[in-house]
């Protein structure tokens, strides 16, 4: 990975402007396919506005933009509370202080005004130390090490403000995280076999260093074979793949090698879902990563079941009904593979700059 691609994730520094010091931290929150969607505008002292980058969405896997708000936008603003916190701030958010989005799509609107306001009464909050240390590891899980109890117990902690049910099954039911497998299996064989949402993933897939290092975003591929395919032409991202081709064949089985290594998997449901509901949920699942972090836990989010477009509509069905949120007033927010896995490289970030808002 080249260094200057994930240079972020030492932190700010020394940083003189404490709003670029908290979002230096900030844009190392997860994001769906690292896309990196936050602009932020500190055009006002002591303040904070993000806005969403409207060219930088997932029209086809998340036609409603639910992912963007809550795995993206949700967990950046947690980020920047935390953040705060440590610099002895009080972030006083203000969710869609223009109004909220509608439910079909977003706009040019703020998601969030900031205000950071001293308080020296505020706590720091501990898992600010795991920021850092952070990622979404989508490798093979230790089938040898499943998650302990103290682990799931540190999780459930971390969202008790939350108003959403938190739920989890562990090594101990085998057969109900062979119907966890079986769902999110099937899930990413349809979204590999179909061409738009392939696609998709192709625009913003990064193969090998140069390409990592110029964009510092996206999807990521490192593998010596996959590069050297496309430098010679071979891996052609300009075109969708067959159901029965190599490239989607062998993704899918080594997904499933992943999804059979796991020994946990844990989700969030809400009641309604409305545009403040998934923030929320977003900063929820914010805080449910770092403090698997801080047990030495690996997560990977599940996505494509909870996506809202045709294709998926059984996958969709089957686990709203596996988690028992099948009213309709009911939302999977977050579904989500969790086990010991071996350290990996950070993703790339395109650093605090690149998000600010010109004027």
């Amino acid at each position: 990975m080249p260094a200057g691609a994930i240079a972020p994730w030492k932190g700010p520094g020394q940083e003189p402007d404490i709003r670029r010091w908290i979002l230096g931290y900030a844009i190392l929150a997860p994001h769906s396919h690292n896309l990196q969607s936050w602009l932020v505008d500190l055009g006002m002292p002591d303040e904070i506005v993000l806005h969403c980058d409207l060219a930088r969405l997932l029209p086809e896997t998340d036609p409603f933009s639910r992912q963007i708000m809550a795995m993206s936008h949700g967990t950046f603003l947690e980020l920047i509370d935390i953040a705060a916190r440590e610099r002895g701030l009080r972030a006083e958010i203000e969710l869609f202080p223009e109004g909220a989005f509608g439910a079909d799509k977003l706009d040019q609107r703020p998601v969030a005004q900031i205000r950071l306001v001293p308080d020296a009464e505020r706590k720091k909050d501990p898992l600010f130390a795991q920021i850092l240390g952070r990622h979404t590891n989508r490798s093979l899980y230790d089938l040898d090490r499943p998650v302990p109890s103290a682990a799931w117990q540190a999780m459930a902690e971390a969202v008790r403000p939350n108003p959403l049910r938190f739920g989890f099954v562990g090594a101990d039911r085998p057969d109900v995280l062979n119907r966890h497998r079986a769902i999110a299996a099937e899930a990413w064989r349809i979204e590999l076999s179909t061409p738009r949402t392939i696609m998709e993933s192709y625009k913003v897939l990064r193969v090998g260093a140069a390409e990592i290092d110029e964009h510092r975003d996206g999807l990521c591929v490192l593998d010596p074979m996959v590069v050297l395919m496309s430098r010679i032409g071979l891996f052609d991202r300009s075109k969708a793949p067959g159901p029965d081709d190599y490239a989607t064949t062998s993704q899918i089985k080594d997904f499933f090698k992943k999804l059979n290594s796991t020994l946990g998997f844990l989700w969030m449901v809400t009641d309604g879902n409305d545009r403040t509901t998934q923030v929320n949920a977003g900063r929820a699942y914010a805080r449910v990563q770092l403090a698997a972090t801080a047990h030495g836990l690996a997560m990977q989010p599940l996505q494509q079941a909870l996506q809202e477009y045709p294709e998926q509509a059984k996958p969709y069905a089957d686990v709203r009904a596996l988690l028992d949120a099948s009213s309709s007033a009911q939302t999977v927010q977050m579904w989500t593979r969790v086990g010991f896995a071996p350290p990996i490289e950070p993703a790339p970030r395109r650093g605090v700059a690149a998000q600010l808002m010109r004027s």
